[in-house]
């Protein structure tokens, strides 16, 4: 199973979009075929989000955040100063002390990956590639 770190960005447009690359992320994740990691600061920023915008829930997305898949080592934000938005840079530490693969529709965030040296790949592209190399 392959571990993920889940831009905000991506339940946004899953909320929005249930036919959308995002929305079939999550269902993957629910389903158990890859596994969403996460940290206390990724998980708040998201529910953060999710609270703010009309006609979306936490509810909807909350079980996706198993105990199991909980980081809880060291991660350094600062180490991303070259991410543009400060708010992205817990993503993409979590995503690196983790060794987990960053999904996220930010082309900000996608942009300066590999000069951080972070693997990120937006939903599309990462479900893409899944259909071309199925698990053997």
């Amino acid at each position: 199973m392959e571990d993920v770190v889940i831009d905000t960005n991506v339940f946004v447009a899953a909320c929005f979009n249930r036919e959308s690359a995002s929305a079939r992320v999550l269902m993957e994740v629910r389903d158990g075929r890859i596994r969403l990691v996460w940290n206390e600061p990724t998980r708040r920023e998201t529910e953060m989000i999710l609270h703010r915008i009309p006609r979306l829930t936490w509810q909807s997305v909350a079980g996706l955040f198993r105990p199991d898949a909980k980081f809880s080592g060291p991660t350094d934000e600062k180490a991303f100063g070259l991410i543009g938005d400060p708010g992205d840079r817990k993503f993409v530490a979590l995503s690196a002390a983790a060794d987990a693969l960053l999904l996220t529709n930010d082309r900000g965030v996608l942009a300066q990956t590999t000069v951080v040296c972070v693997k990120a790949l937006t939903p599309r592209t990462f479900l893409a590639g899944k259909c071309r190399h199925p698990p053997g």
